[in-house]
């Protein structure tokens, strides 16, 4: 196929690797930590896989982790060798590893043309999220609640409990035991304490609270009695400042697309700037 020379690779591929990410992100936007080698690594150099090389250049790539069900799959076609069957080969071979199996495909940089190119090959998109990013220099003004304030956050069973009740509502929520939940932001190396916040009703309560992982807003949420009264936009206002305080030079974070925030985050000054999906397909 277009000379193509197809073969299996592994860790020593990393750099190629982090190229043909930082192509397709450039040409669809997506996760940008998707070319750095942790997440790099965990989606593309799993227990099986297949990339196709011309000459020296990385052109496409595909992992499948065959090790539980459903089986995971990742892959990449480089923006200048899409339309010539090579994705379509990539799910084929991913589907063909995945077998009689369930096949789960993950994508951070989900193309425009994603869904019909999963959905001719039987996939049916799962989950969506938009990536949202906002340019520092002009941040929004957002009041606070009258009686409200806000404090860092500390990692406690307060702050696990004001979650919790923050999402216990939402369809699918996974319901973490507190240890798994907050051990995750204990164990992250970019976990910032300091732009972390709870906040606090005038008499004390907790009603909502806000996460920053390294320049991400991890995650807002506001317990459903105080929803509709600026409180999670005030947060997130709170944080841009904060982070803007520290030189960052960008705000990001991620909203699944038939979240509602995703419009107050976008009236706040989030732009788009691409989305990551899932894609099942079941035998």
């Amino acid at each position: 196929m277009d000379g193509l020379t197809w073969r299996e690779y592994g860790e020593e591929a990393l750099p190629e690797l982090a190229g043909l990410a930082e192509a397709c992100l450039a040409a669809d936007g997506g996760l940008p930590l998707f070319s750095r080698t942790p997440l790099l690594r965990a989606r593309l150099v799993q227990a099986r896989t297949l990339g196709a090389w011309h000459g020296v250049e990385l052109v496409a790539a595909v992992s499948a982790g065959t090790d539980r069900a459903p089986v995971s799959a990742t892959g990449l076609v480089h923006p200048a060798w899409r339309g010539r069957g090579i994705g379509t080969r990539l799910l084929d071979w991913a589907g063909a590893q995945a077998g009689d199996t369930d096949l789960l495909v993950t994508t951070e940089t989900d193309g425009p043309d994603a869904d019909a190119l999963f959905g001719a090959c039987g996939l049916r998109r799962t989950f969506g999220e938009w990536v949202l990013r906002h340019d520092l220099d002009a941040r929004p003004d957002v009041p606070a609640p009258t009686g409200v304030r806000h404090e860092p956050a500390t990692l406690g069973p307060e702050l696990f409990a004001t979650y919790r009740a923050s999402f216990a509502d939402r369809p699918g929520f996974p319901d973490p035991a507190a240890d798994e939940w907050l051990g995750d932001l204990r164990d992250d190396d970019g976990y910032r304490p300091e732009l972390s916040m709870l906040a606090r009703a005038a008499d004390g309560s907790a009603i909502g609270f806000l996460t920053v992982i390294d320049d991400w807003i991890d995650q807002v949420g506001v317990l459903p009695a105080w929803r509709g009264r600026r409180v999670g936009a005030w947060l997130v206002a709170e944080a841009l400042r904060g982070l803007a305080g520290s030189r960052a030079g960008q705000a990001w974070l991620c909203v699944n697309e038939d979240n509602p925030a995703a419009g107050l985050y976008r009236r706040l000054g989030f732009r788009d700037a691409g989305r990551r999906a899932r894609y099942l397909r079941r035998p």
